[in-house]
């Protein structure tokens, strides 16, 4: 096993939350500058500008996980991760047509912009990305796994579009393996209150809108290889 510095959860311009000098060149870039060996591009709904930031990620170095940042129906945030770009992009395709019918003002909620290899426009999604979808939470991880991924929840600690914020609890009858802390500081206060979290792999990432709150390398990940597919059956 090996260790990995990681961030796996990254939002690019396609995310309308997302700044614009968030593109596909530049998160990798930064990511390459600050020592990372991983990250995930996990744009809100939408895996859209992962084909352009994996051709960067191969010239920097960096391990590049395609990826989306799920909203389930109860507007409970959920990271999920795929091992191949081919898995996302159906997984894409599934989600949009799952989002409410909402599109998206520019002027209220900022661009969707999708870009090429070249970091150029290429497009823009018109529904609206940050809205809910009609996948319930307890869906998701079956739902993702049959797309070969990994689902977890996000953010745990946040107080909205979280689990614990939105739910209140664990359902009991959950699967993930994995969750995500914004931060370490009230982790045991939170597996004292919800004790499935004393079995889950507890990962703390970004959630970068801007270039410069990309994780430093300050938490690593151990997995076979530098491969998407051992990475992520590590998290298993």
């Amino acid at each position: 096993m090996i260790p990995l510095y990681y961030d796996l959860h990254i939002h690019s311009c396609l995310s309308p939350c997302g700044d614009d000098d968030m593109t596909p060149a530049n998160i990798a870039g930064m990511a390459a500058v600050k020592g990372l060996d991983v990250i995930a591009l996990t744009d809100h709904n939408s895996c859209k500008n992962c084909p352009a930031i994996l051709k960067h990620g191969e010239e920097y170095g960096i391990t590049v996980i395609p990826g989306m940042e799920l909203t389930t129906a109860e507007e409970v945030h959920v990271v999920c991760l795929f091992p191949a770009l081919d898995d996302a992009m159906a997984f894409d395709g599934y989600v949009y047509e799952r989002l409410l019918p909402i599109k998206n003002r520019e002027d209220i909620f900022g661009k969707q912009q999708i870009m090429d290899a070249d970091d150029q426009v290429t497009g823009n999604v018109e529904r609206l990305l940050i809205g809910a979808t009609d996948i319930s939470f307890d869906q998701v991880f079956g739902l993702v796994e049959a797309y070969r991924g990994i689902a977890y929840p996000a953010h745990i600690d946040k107080s909205t579009t979280s689990l614990l914020s939105n739910l209140g609890f664990v359902p009991p009858d959950s699967s993930f393996t994995c969750a995500e802390i914004s931060t370490f500081d009230h982790l045991h206060q939170i597996q004292k209150e919800h004790p499935y979290f004393l079995q889950c792999k507890m990962l703390s990432s970004s959630d970068a809108h801007y270039l410069e709150d990309i994780r430093e390398p300050d938490y690593q990940i151990y997995a076979r290889s530098r491969a998407a597919k051992d990475i992520l059956e590590g998290l298993r």
